[in-house]
């Protein structure tokens, strides 16, 4: 019994504690888009001298290994539900959750896969270390080090997660290969002990092995060296809301100038429609459980009632104080005619919270809850974790709300959530194709057509679609899905290219690709027997 096989290797082992079938499943194994997947066991590691040990252990019984950090990745899943294989093990990092500083001045530090954004956000404050965290909208308790390794993004002035990893070191699933960390060639050479170089060049010397560590199942990260965003002297958001659905192109031409002009001083922009605004805003006015589309006049309604604009820009401007006062102008002559622009330093959002304080009832009630959430956006454009994007995942939940004073978990609150997250060109035509695709496509199946894209340069753009619904409905749940693969298999021919892929996806939608054959050849190198994560980003190894 697999159980007793892990108590008779660890029990007694301070480094590591044995979680059984039934908590394990409950654990780990429940998510947004599934029936909870069996867990057969879950080790949680405190110490990675340990680590070794298990992967020997699993490559003798043909266990397969699950490493994860927080285990909060919504909407993509952590295990794959993989029969043909062998026991499914958990390996719970987040009791390793140590930071250790390399250099105060210079922002950078390595963390280990248990540090979430609310406890390195915590660590710069009482240090002192006059740098932001690298945020995400998935939430103060999510890991760090998961997010560089999914490569995701934020919005704060270092976008691209992985690209600020400079290092990281891993052990690999060979067994005549895991006894020590895998460490980059710079740090082998270094004699020095103090490892610097290391940890400040990124690319190190020869072949960059370090990326193949992402997105993949190659190996179980243990830590990674991470360069910060310095706070900046000056700071400023702006929104500028378009009434006038026809000018569509016209934003993203002003997104795209911006992008380029502005280039290292303003960060990540986002353009929402008014429909993804309402999930923000207000409560679903079908009712949180139906499997059903707002019609016209809800959407119209609810959009004059908040206020709502048919789409609405959000970036962020960093620098010194005369850098900040310059972008603004130039944000200010480039969206002349396209719609009201605000900025979060003006007198309009200024007036507003002092009023809705003064008198928090009545009208000016559901502005200041605007106000708040707007707020709580700043706060993520600063690098400070909170929550202010998880109640989406709960829109249509019937079982229970979101409450942002307590932790909010959508997996253990049975939320309904997938995500069609494809790349897209930055060229008017083709984002507009995007979204006549997205709005025909989606309510076929119940689903709610809410659409943000988000501008990390000013070529390419990322949209995230969430598909939202109720998790114990079996229609839902099979519409859920239907939905999300006709999005991608017809996306896919027009050329809209997913950036990130659910557990169930990566089987399937990689199979047959020239790239997986190199995977695979690369994967029998690492893990010849193939216990760490089979399936993951790929349909075989």
């Amino acid at each position: 019994m697999l159980i007793d096989v892990l108590k008779t290797h660890f029990n007694g082992v301070s480094s590591v504690e044995i979680i059984d079938t039934e908590l394990a499943t409950s654990l780990y194994g429940k998510t947004t888009f599934s029936e909870p997947v069996t867990v057969h066991a879950a080790l949680q590691v405190k110490e990675k001298s340990i680590i070794p040990t298990i992967i020997k252990l699993a490559n003798s019984q043909s266990w397969q290994l699950y490493p994860v950090s927080s285990c909060k990745n919504w909407g993509y899943g952590s295990v794959n539900n993989v029969d043909e294989c062998g026991s499914r093990i958990v390996l719970d990092l987040s009791p390793m959750n140590r930071i250790y500083p390399v250099s105060k001045e210079l922002g950078i530090l390595t963390v280990e896969p248990g540090v979430t954004q609310q406890i390195l956000a915590d660590y710069l404050e009482k240090q002192d270390w006059q740098f932001m965290t690298p945020v995400t909208g998935a939430g103060p308790n999510c890991s760090i080090l998961s997010n560089a390794l999914e490569r995701g993004y934020g919005i704060t002035p270092y976008t691209d997660h992985f690209s600020a990893v400079t290092s990281l070191k891993a052990y690999l699933p060979n067994p005549d290969l895991c006894e020590s960390e895998y460490i980059s060639a710079t740090s082998s050479l270094d004699t020095s002990g103090v490892d610097f170089v290391d940890k400040t060049f990124k690319w190190g010397v020869g072949p960059y092995i370090e990326g193949l560590f992402t997105q993949s199942n190659f190996g179980i990260v243990t830590e990674a060296t991470i360069r910060l965003a310095p706070k900046p002297k000056g700071f400023c958001a702006f929104y500028i809301q378009c009434f006038d659905e026809s000018k569509f192109g016209q934003l993203v031409l002003l997104i795209r100038e911006v992008m380029r002009s502005l280039e290292g001083i303003v960060g990540s922009i986002n353009l929402m429609d008014k429909r993804r605004l309402i999930a923000m805003v207000a409560d679903n006015p079908q009712g949180p459980g139906v499997h059903a589309v707002m019609n016209a006049q809800q959407v119209i309604s609810l959009g004059n009632k908040n206020h709502l604009p048919e789409w609405m820009v959000v970036g962020s401007i960093y620098g010194e104080p005369e850098i900040v006062r310059s972008a603004k102008k130039i944000v200010s002559r480039l969206c002349k005619g396209l719609g009201k622009l605000i900025f979060s330093d003006g007198i309009a959002i200024k007036a507003g919270t002092f009023l809705s304080n003064l008198v928090p009832v009545g009208p000016l009630k559901n502005v200041r809850s605007q106000l708040q959430s707007l707020q709580e956006g700043i706060d993520i454009m600063q690098g400070k974790p909170n929550q202010v994007a998880l109640p989406l995942a709960y829109w249509r939940n019937p079982y229970k709300k979101a409450d942002k004073s307590k932790a909010l978990l959508p997996d253990q609150d049975a939320c309904g959530l997938l995500w069609y997250a494809p790349l897209i060109p930055m060229e008017p035509e083709a984002m507009a194709n995007f979204v006549e695709f997205v709005r025909k496509t989606t309510p076929k199946y119940g689903i709610e057509p809410l659409i943000t894209f988000t501008n990390l340069r000013y070529d390419c753009v990322d949209s995230t679609v969430p598909i939202v619904f109720n998790l114990k409905d079996p229609d839902a749940l099979q519409a859920a899905h239907a939905c999300l693969d006709e999005l991608v298999e017809i996306g896919l021919r027009k050329g809209y290219v997913p950036y990130r892929l659910n557990v169930e996806q990566q089987r399937k939608l990689l199979a047959g690709q020239i790239s997986e054959e190199l995977s695979g050849k690369l994967k029998m190198a690492f893990d010849p027997n193939n216990v760490l994560a089979p399936g993951r980003y790929s349909s075989r190894y």
